[in-house]
């Protein structure tokens, strides 16, 4: 099992910038890909960005590319989105999840999940 634990979100001004992180345990994520999702009151979950499992290979939602950056580091099992220029339509809680090998953007393939942590944007 791998057991994942999200930190860094928090109530930031439209146009600041905050760092998300997700920690893995139990098992390394050196051959999972990962990816994170989001869900605004509301709303449906939706992908914001995925990597690979080498961190090659880097996905973003349209609305998200520029502003957002995901990236790994397989040596100590975590992953980073980092969110700039923060608008308040980005609320939500934020996940993090992962699977072996093979990477997809619908969140039904994956099977370990992070608790979310959430991310308020003020006008």
């Amino acid at each position: 099992q791998v057991q994942l634990v999200e930190s860094g979100g928090g109530l930031v001004q439209a146009g600041g910038s905050l760092r998300l992180s997700c920690a893995a345990s139990g098992r390394t994520l050196s051959t999972y890909a990962v990816a994170w999702f989001r869900q605004a009151p509301g709303k449906e979950r939706e992908f914001a960005a995925g990597i690979n499992w080498s961190g090659g290979t880097t996905d973003y939602a349209d609305s998200l590319k520029g502003r957002f950056t995901i990236s790994r580091n397989n040596a100590i099992n975590r992953v980073y989105l980092q969110m700039n220029s923060l608008k308040p339509e980005d609320t939500a809680v934020y996940y993090c999840a992962a699977r072996p090998n093979t990477y997809y953007r619908d969140s039904t393939y994956y099977n370990y999940w992070g608790q979310g942590t959430q991310v308020t944007v003020s006008s």
